[in-house]
This record gives C-alpha cells, sequence and structure tokens, in this order.
C-alpha cells in the first residue's frame, strides 16, 4: 500500500493551498446591503406612516408633498461635501458616524408633534444619509475588481428594496396596533446595532487581516488604469469633477431616473390607499410585492452586466444594456393610472419597479469606472447621487401640487414618470461614455515582440 508522507505534501498540493484565495470581499458588501437597508426603512417609513399622520396633523396632498420632499433636501445638499468626506477620511470613519447621526433623527420623529417638527426631524436624517450610497460605491470600487462590480453594486443596492419592502408590512403593524409613531423608534434602535458590526469588520483590504494576498491580487486584477492612476502623487482637485463632462452625465442620467423612482418612495402608499381604494390592512398585505420582485431584479441586472463584460464585450456596452433595457421597460408606469383592475395595476407597478432596480447595479458601478483615480471615486460618487436627489426632491412637490389642482388625479404623474424614463434611458445611451477594461499585466510590462502562448490563445 502506497504511503503518503504528511510532513512533506506534494508540491502541487501545496502550491493549491498557498494560491487558495479569501473572500472577505462578500462580508463587506453585505453589511453594506444591511446599510443600505436600514437607510432605507428610515426613509420610507414616512410614506407609511403618512396616511396615518395626516389623519392626525388635518394636511392634505400639498403638505404631504412637502412632508415626503424635505428628506432630500439636506440629503441633496450634503451629497457633494459626503463624497469629499469619503475620499478623505474612508467609509470605516465616515460610514458608522453617519448612520449613528441619521439613527438619532430617525428615532426622534417619535417626537414629532406636527408639519413643522416633522421636517426638522426629516432634514436631520437627510444629512446623515448623505453619504450612504457614496460609502458603498467607494467600498466597492476599493474591494472587487471590475468583472465583479456590476453584481456587488447590485447586492449592496438590494438594500434598498429591501428596505422599503420592509416598511410596508412593519410600519402598516406598528401603526395599526401600537400608533405610528414606535416606528421610528425600532428603526433607529437598528441603525446603533449595525455600527457595532460595521466597526468590528470593516478594513481597507490591504489592512484587513481575514484578506490574503491572493484576493489582494484578484481585486486589482483588472483595474489597470486605476492601478496605475493611484501609483501617480498628483491629485486632481475634486472641484476640477465639475469641469468633466462625464460627471454631468452621470448627473443628469440620475436626475430623470430618480424623477420616476420616486413615485415608489413617497407617493406609492396614498396612491394604492386613496385612488385605487386599498385598505390599509389589503396594503400591508400586498403593498410590498414591487419590492420584494424589484430585490431580485436587482441582483439579475448586476449578474448581467458583469457577464456581458465576462463574455468579451465592452465595457461600454456591457454597463448600458442593463441600464436601457431596464430603463425602457420602466416606463411601463405610464399605463397604471389608465387600468381598471387593481389586480393589473399591481402587475403593472411590480414590472415597471423591476425593471428600474435591473437597471440599478451598472449604474452604481459607473463612478469607478469613470473615475480619473480611486481617489476621486467617493466624489463622482457624490455628484452622481446628488443628482439623485435632486430628482427624488422635486418629484414628491410635483405630485402634490398637482394632485391639489387636478382633482387629485395621479394621471400626469405617472405618464411623467414614463417619460423621465425615457429621458434617463437617452442620456446614459448618447452621453455616458465608459473605459475600457485594461488588464493591470497590459498596464505594468511592456508588449514583447513575441506574443505569449496567453496572448495567442485571448486573440
Amino acid at each position: 500500500m502506497l504511503q503518503h508522507d504528511t510532513k512533506n505534501p506534494p508540491k502541487s498540493a501545496s502550491k493549491d493551498v498557498q494560491q487558495r484565495r479569501t473572500n472577505m470581499r462578500w462580508t463587506i458588501v453585505g453589511f453594506s446591503a444591511l446599510g443600505l437597508t436600514i437607510a432605507y426603512l428610515d426613509r420610507a417609513a414616512l410614506s407609511v406612516a403618512l396616511p396615518f399622520m395626516a389623519e392626525e396633523f388635518e394636511i392634505g396632498p400639498a403638505i404631504q408633498g412637502v412632508l415626503l420632499s424635505s428628506f432630500f433636501w439636506t440629503y441633496a445638499l450634503f451629497q457633494i461635501p459626503s463624497g469629499w468626506l469619503l475620499d478623505k477620511f474612508g467609509p470605516r470613519v465616515i460610514y458608522p458616524l453617519a448612520v449613528g447621526w441619521w439613527s438619532i433623527w430617525t428615532a426622534l420623529t417619535a417626537l414629532s408633534s406636527g408639519v413643522v417638527t416633522t421636517i426638522i426631524f426629516r432634514l436631520g436624517l437627510g444629512i446623515g444619509e448623505a453619504p450612504v450610497q457614496p460609502a458603498n460605491v467607494k467600498v466597492v470600487s476599493q474591494w472587487f475588481p471590475r468583472r465583479e462590480r456590476a453584481f456587488a453594486s447590485s447586492l449592496f443596492d438590494m438594500g434598498q428594496q429591501i428596505g422599503t419592502a420592509l416598511s410596508i408590512p412593519l410600519v402598516t403593524a406598528l401603526a395599526i396596533f401600537a400608533g405610528w409613531r414606535l416606528a421610528f423608534i425600532v428603526i433607529g434602535i437598528a441603525g446603533l446595532l449595525w455600527i457595532v458590526g460595521w466597526l468590528a469588520v470593516y478594513r481597507a483590504p490591504d489592512k484587513h487581516p481575514r484578506v490574503n494576498q491572493a484576493e489582494l491580487d484578484y481585486i486589482n486584477s483588472d483595474q489597470g488604469e486605476m492601478v496605475q492612476a493611484e501609483k501617480s502623487t498628483e491629485k486632481a482637485p475634486w472641484r476640477d469633477l465639475l469641469r468633466n463632462n462625464q460627471v454631468w452625465a452621470l448627473m443628469t442620467g440620475y436626475i430623470f431616473r430618480s424623477l420616476a423612482g420616486a413615485f415608489f418612495l413617497t407617493w406609492y402608499p396614498s396612491y394604492l390607499l386613496n385612488d385605487r381604494g386599498f385598505s390599509k390592512e389589503d396594503f400591508g398585505i400586498v403593498g410590498a410585492i414591487p419590492a420584494v420582485i424589484a430585490i431580485g431584479s436587482t441582483i439579475l441586472g448586476g449578474i448581467v452586466s458583469d457577464r456581458l463584460l465576462a463574455s468579451g464585450m465592452s465595457s461600454n456596452l456591457a454597463r448600458k444594456i442593463p441600464i436601457i433595457s431596464g430603463l425602457v421597460l420602466s416606463a411601463c408606469i405610464g399605463f397604471s393610472p389608465f387600468i381598471e383592475s387593481n389586480a393589473w395595476v399591481m402587475v403593472v407597478l411590480t414590472l415597471s419597479s423591476a425593471a428600474h432596480s435591473f437597471a440599478g447595479a451598472a449604474i452604481l458601478s459607473l463612478p469607478a469606472e469613470v473615475a480619473s483615480s480611486p481617489d476621486t471615486v467617493g466624489s463622482v460618487a457624490g455628484f452622481q447621487n446628488f443628482g439623485s436627489q435632486l430628482g427624488n426632491l422635486i418629484s414628491p412637490i410635483a405630485i402634490g401640487l398637482f394632485l391639489t389642482f387636478s382633482n387629485n388625479s395621479y394621471v400626469g404623474p405617472l405618464v411623467f414618470a414614463a417619460i423621465s424614463c425615457l429621458i434617463s434611458a437617452a442620456v446614459y445611451g448618447f452621453w455616458v461614455r465608459i473605459k475600457p477594461v485594461v488588464p493591470l499585466a497590459a498596464v505594468e510590462e511592456p508588449p514583447t515582440t513575441e506574443p505569449s502562448p496567453t496572448e495567442r490563445t485571448t486573440s
């Protein structure tokens, strides 16, 4: 019988052990997803609680629109400073500070005594949540190779849909059985618990004790241009981004996307309850369906984009195909007010929400694709998300005013949402330009006169 030498294992086996890489990056993006889930629980809680609050505070559609929009006033204003702070101090410091701040203001909303105090608490919440998306984009740019970034972005972005979906049954149940104020206290406590986990787990990849060299090499394997830029000692001021055509393209595309998407974050509960005649109990059961389906479509969009990139398609097309197709299909929301059946309305709204989310992961990967260096990814993401919040800010106020002057008709707002989706698709299709993927070896190693066997196979 053959005996194996346990003290001196075969070289091939030893080599396999040495090359087996860690996978800490998936744990990190999981915490990012959880952070965004809590953030969307916080911001969506008001739209679900608003029908209950409107009865208590006796407020009409116009004022409700102002309340729903107020969060986005400071959220939009602090996007660009948040991106700069993330580039300067990093996600390990800024992210938990932000979550702590917004959790406190969420819990304080339970003390609201009317419109003015509610707006004040929402303004505080907006300041705290401003860094959340730039932080997540920054985390993915640091922890993932380009070929995995769309899928990684889809994983953290599904926190948006999970948080929105959870807010509907959670806040509705608490509002019915214990009063709407308790919902804000419960969600605020959840954010404070997240901070403990983040501080225990998060470090930069090159400083993390649970990341080996194999994973570091894998993360940097197809970042070519970005890695090379990082070696440069000369850094462009973040203000120079204002002169970057692509920063304006990302901002504009997100403005129009959010003009449509904000409906699901703000007026969607009131639309089903007041216009479509859903009871509060029925809404608590079926209202979360679009957000639940959107979780899967968000992940699918990231997988499709990365698979297209892996197949050899240009990064420009691999990112744009899910973005444009998702936004065009999402325009079906414009048919909703012309459908009599509530069941079919839910089908159309679910399809629109899912298609809107399908585009999300590829969009969130774009700041890292167009940034000139890793030091500006957070700032580019801040500018992009600033555009998102302009749309979120304008939409609820505009809908509230339209309802006030149109005898509570949702035709105009939903048709406009459809048009906004199509405009956004055109911006991403014709204006945004994404850099090609350049392997690290192609940047660092000079070309040889004789192509290697690997290069010949690739060709």
